[in-house]
């Protein structure tokens, strides 16, 4: 990422930034608001249960409502809708400004209180200057230096839990100087002939008390400054982090044992993407190199049933990750968990999609190895439903690779057990296209039927099957009948010998298109409409809760 991107994703506020700095302030309004009723309500509880009537109309119990409500305020115009940052800076610091004066100014008052109390009590003739002196310095010391340090952990606090520029944060502490000042100025004048006796004797005069205040504060502030450009850059460091090349990620969609998935933006672009990330710690360098090759091939496709792979490249700290299109749907395996067996046509326009897809890879001498249901992705893209997307690429094997050699792990069997080539389980290295028209027949099956081909409850024995056993025709699994061809053709792509199989995803395409009359109308639009306006909120449910892996294969050592 070039210097001026950087300097621009810092400095650049995003929706997702300015969300998450609504969402801080309100919920610093809740909090004061929260604190100040407690606090100034029990003032009044207390008036209402000891009969002070004449309490509740005195100045600084009115002041204790604004104390209430003008957090409360900033709770409001805050939590709800989308605010812009300034919106958001201004009304904090005209609440905050005014809470500062409610807070400071019922102080003095308190103060004021307590010192009528205590003259009335004192025969003036006994009181003497010196007495004056000491209880006008008490007055000050609570005026200006108990109540600041109330402000100043106030101002602490926010400076910690709401991410703002330190420019900001000095703003907004520093102008809280400006009440402070005033309540100490009034708190000095309202002490009249008692602050200029103090003065002449040396004591604190007023100028001194404001200037004292003034240098706290000033420490306050400088704290607050430092909080918050802690807070920012560690917010900014984190976001850097989660800076891939030209994508930013934003919110986590899945996670497998390779890495993760994440709904990432494009730094220019605005367009839907999708980032995978491989984590060398959990792939291994030797996997990290078989990817990023695989990553290239792939994004040489350019089947509109191959999803679109946009960017690819690694981190500082070894990260592999890819960009793709951002899809809008479902797999075909949570369409089979949440929903079960799905209408022949369906099927039959599935397997179409997907074998243009596969014809595409295999003229480019690339095999996938892991067709599976959940690499089959039906979507809404250009205004069309199921559309099918063929999805992770993460085995895809290139035929007659020199580098294949030293970079596919000896002795292993890859791919999903299920959905898994006779060929592919006897020897890894004699896979072809039609292991991928072997795995695609398998998942046609599990649409068909909602059931595998072959239940087991070990890998070794679905190994086993997939070796020896013939599959029931999909037929006997469901109580409706199933057009003839195609039931035919998914049998013929689950023939143990290759050669029986369809020799090509040509081929297969031409047997389904021989068999398209058995289907009648097929599956149009308006049955897409309907299936998923019927079921797109169970699904949408069931793919939040699954993962997404890549690749998401079984390894069995051999």
């Amino acid at each position: 990422m070039s210097p001026s991107t950087a300097s621009q994703a810092r400095t650049t506020s995003t929706p997702a930034s300015n969300a998450l700095l609504q969402q801080r302030v309100a919920l610093l309004g809740a909090v004061l608001a929260i604190i100040a009723g407690v606090f100034f309500g029990s003032r009044y509880g207390w008036a209402l249960a000891t009969a002070h009537w004449d309490r509740l109309l005195r100045p600084d119990y009115l002041l204790g409502l604004m104390g209430i409500a003008l957090p409360l305020g900033l709770w409001l115009v805050c939590r709800r809708g989308q605010r812009s940052r300034r919106f958001i800076f201004v009304a904090e610091l005209i609440f905050m400004v005014g809470l500062s004066h409610v807070v400071l100014n019922i102080g003095r008052l308190g103060n004021e209180l307590a010192v009528d109390a205590v003259t009335k009590g004192v025969d003036p003739s006994g009181f003497s200057p010196q007495a004056w002196d000491s209880l006008a310095v008490i007055v000050q010391y609570f005026t200006g230096t108990a109540l600041t340090l109330a402000l100043a952990i106030v101002f602490v606090v926010r400076a910690a839990f709401v991410p703002s520029s330190v420019r900001h944060t000095a703003l907004l502490t520093g102008v809280i100087l400006i009440p402070i000042e005033l309540v100490t100025g009034m708190g000095v004048h309202s002490m009249g002939d008692e602050a200029c006796r103090m003065a002449q004797a040396g004591g604190p005069h007023a100028a001194g008390m404001m200037a004292w205040t003034a240098l706290n504060w000033a420490v306050v502030t400088g704290v607050c400054t430092a909080v918050s450009k802690f807070v920012y850059d560690l917010r900014r460091e984190v976001r850097a982090a989660q800076q891939m090349g030209q994508y930013t990620l934003q919110e986590k969609l899945g996670e497998g044992g390779m890495g993760a998935v994440y709904r990432a933006k494009h730094a220019l672009m605005r367009r839907p993407t999708a980032v995978k990330l491989v984590h060398p710690e959990k792939a291994g360098e030797a996997t990290l190199e078989r990817f990023e090759r695989e990553v290239q091939l792939t994004a040489a496709l350019t089947h509109p049933n191959t999803i679109t792979i946009f960017d690819y490249g690694r981190t500082p700290a070894g990260v592999l990750y890819y960009a793709m299109e951002l899809l809008d749907g479902a797999t075909v395996d949570d369409i089979v968990a949440v929903v079960g067996a799905q209408p022949a046509a369906r099927v039959h326009r599935m397997l179409r999609m997907v074998a243009d897809a596969l014809a595409e890879a295999h003229e480019r001498n690339l095999i996938h190895r892991d067709i599976k249901p959940a690499n089959i992705f039906l979507c809404k893209q250009g205004g069309y439903l199921d559309v099918a997307k063929v999805l992770d690429f993460g085995l895809v094997k290139e035929v007659q690779s020199d580098d294949e050699a030293t970079l596919t792990r000896e002795g292993v069997i890859t791919g999903t057990p299920q959905f898994m080539a006779p060929e592919g389980i006897a020897d890894s290295e004699a896979v072809d296209a039609r292991s991928d028209l072997y795995s695609l027949g398998a998942t046609a099956y599990l649409m068909l039927t909602g059931t595998q081909v072959f239940e087991a409850k070990s890998v070794v024995e679905i190994c086993a099957h997939h070796l020896h056993t013939p599959p029931d025709p999909p037929s006997k699994r469901v109580p409706e009948p199933l057009p003839s061809g195609l039931e035919q053709v998914v049998l013929d792509c689950l023939a143990k010998d290759p050669a029986d199989r369809p020799q090509s995803a040509r081929e297969l395409l031409d047997r389904l298109a021989a068999c398209e009359a058995v289907d009648g109308d097929g599956w149009t639009q308006h049955d897409a409409r309907t299936w998923w306006s019927k079921h797109e909120e169970a699904l949408r449910e069931a793919t939040h809760q699954s993962t997404m892996e890549s690749p998401a294969t079984i390894m069995v050592a051999r």
